[in-house]
């Protein structure tokens, strides 16, 4: 069997016309949608980038346990597991994340990686003396600031030497990829993961891609908002989602040069291709921009996922509407290439529902370390926040301490002690060290400007947009019972229920 894994960075389920959206012109994602099991119910699991993959790696929740940060000694990972049980796997990404203090030991799992450079604030372009100037000039001093370096000023060095369309990391992502089939298509056993960070902010796409989208704004560029509530005006939101529309359509026709890829070489008969994402983003819905600090809604945690399988063809262009989600990746590609899933694993092969619709799960949990709580059963979505954000009492659970982009700091690493470990760690123990507010245990979840936001339950049927929160305590009590069920099953410390005020039951 040989596998293509599509994953692409924050592309919202609601811009492909597969899921119902009409702002983006997505031809090339409906059409695979008519060769593939499109998932109606698919959910994210931990938030956001990196805990993203670490479920997808080892097939199970781990924000209940630690933040960012690496993989661990004990994890399992899909890629490493097919790497030792004979079958190639390749990893091509232009995700600097990977290449951090808290991202590393996910490429290293695979037989081979290719790291395209450039994207984001990737520290790529070497640059002593930026034309500050010209930066000013064409940027929005709200997302780019000059006066100091920082990530968003690297970014816009890096835009010096992207000009071409060709030089854009994602199409240099989709010419990697190539290179690899023509290389290897004829060969037999091996997994390709190829991960684009489009359309992740900063939404900087080929000019052509954005000429379709033009709003007839003419101020700086505005292409990178804060994860925060919005302020901009309607002029300028229109801007910025036009920016993010140019970027999916961006995506769009370079997916489709792989499907046209596999139609050239008939591919479809004997490799199976898998498309979703890590998760979405609010470009302005609900008053927010981005991810983490407020509740998770539709448009974060509700995420598209499509595969197609050789033998499950007769099935093309069928959908499914029972609750899949991230961690359910890890065992579905074990099962694919006929490898037993290991017990650590919670998350469940999606295979059986590419042959017909069965529930695989009762609900979707979801979350963001010392961020609220999501938990769906497909009809209703709550979100629990604890009593207060900013307080003490959690802690992380690492053997590698390492944040998004820097160590623990020696502060933190006074706190540790030695924890017996958890059903997950295979006998080793772990460091329990303090998740202090003030150490930035997660980006965002710090308690600031959450004043107004709270435990909050929608009906997804009758609101399927969540304008206006409901109360109904049977529903409520229901779910929250499931999400504990979630919760004992990932063994999860007693210090985190009675830090959400959980009853463990």
């Amino acid at each position: 069997m040989r596998t293509i894994f599509v994953l692409f960075d924050s592309l919202n389920r609601a811009a492909l016309g597969a899921y119902g959206g009409t702002a983006v012109k997505t031809p090339n994602f409906d059409r695979f949608a008519a060769r593939a099991v499109t998932f109606d119910s698919h959910y994210v699991g931990s938030l956001p980038c990196m805990p993203a993959r670490r479920d997808m790696h080892g097939g199970r929740l781990n924000f209940t346990h630690r933040s960012w940060g690496p993989l661990e000694p004990f994890d399992n990972s899909f890629a490493d597991i097919m790497k030792r049980s004979g079958v190639y796997t390749h990893l091509i990404t232009d995700h600097l994340h990977y290449f951090e203090d808290g991202g590393h030991g996910f490429h290293t799992r695979f037989s081979s990686y290719d790291f395209i450079r450039g994207q984001e604030y990737d520290p790529w372009v070497a640059m002593v003396k930026p034309p500050l100037d010209r930066i000013r000039e064409k940027f929005d001093a709200r997302h780019y600031n000059t006066e100091k370096p920082d990530k968003r000023l690297q970014h816009a060095i890096n835009r010096e030497t992207i000009v071409a369309e060709e030089d854009f990391p994602g199409p240099r992502c989709f010419a990697s990829a190539f290179e690899f089939l023509d290389r290897n298509r004829t060969a037999d056993d091996w997994f390709l993961m190829l991960e684009c960070f489009d359309p992740h902010e900063p939404f900087h796409a080929p000019d052509r891609f954005k000429a379709a989208y033009e709003t007839g704004y003419n101020g700086g560029v505005l292409d990178w908002p804060h994860y925060d509530r919005v302020t901009e005006s309607p002029e300028e939101i229109a801007e910025i989602r036009a920016n993010y529309a140019a970027l999916v359509a961006m995506c769009d026709e370079y997916f489709g040069r792989l499907i046209d890829y596999m139609d050239e070489h008939d591919m479809w008969k004997d490799t199976c291709v898998v498309l979703s994402t890590d998760h979405g983003f609010l470009l302005s819905e609900h008053d927010w921009w981005g991810k983490c600090r407020m509740p998770y809604y539709d448009e974060v945690s509700h995420i598209p996922l499509m595969i197609h399988h050789p033998d499950h063809q007769q099935h093309a262009g069928t959908r499914r509407k029972h609750l899949t989600q991230t961690t359910d990746l890890m065992p579905t590609f074990m099962d694919i290439h006929g490898l037993d899933v290991p017990q650590e694993v919670t998350g469940r092969s999606i295979m059986p529902l590419l042959a017909r619709d069965e529930a695989i799960r009762d609900a979707a949990v979801f979350g963001v370390f010392s961020g609220p709580i999501g938990v769906t059963d497909g009809a209703h979505a709550l979100y629990h926040y604890p009593p207060d954000l900013s307080r003490e009492g959690l802690s992380e659970y690492t053997l590698v301490a390492n944040h998004m982009t820097a160590p623990f700091t020696i502060e933190e690493l006074r706190t540790a002690r030695l924890h017996p470990g958890f059903d997950f760690t295979k006998g080793v123990p772990v460091l329990a060290i303090e998740a202090r507010r003030d150490a930035k245990r997660v980006p965002y979840n710090d308690g600031k400007g959450f004043d107004d936001l709270g435990t909050r339950l929608y009906d997804l049927k009758a609101d399927p947009r969540q304008q206006a929160p409901i109360e109904d305590a049977a529903i409520a009590a229901n779910l929250y019972r499931m999400m504990i069920d979630v919760l004992k099953v990932h063994d999860t410390p007693a210090e985190v229920y009675r830090w959400y005020e959980l009853e463990a039951g």
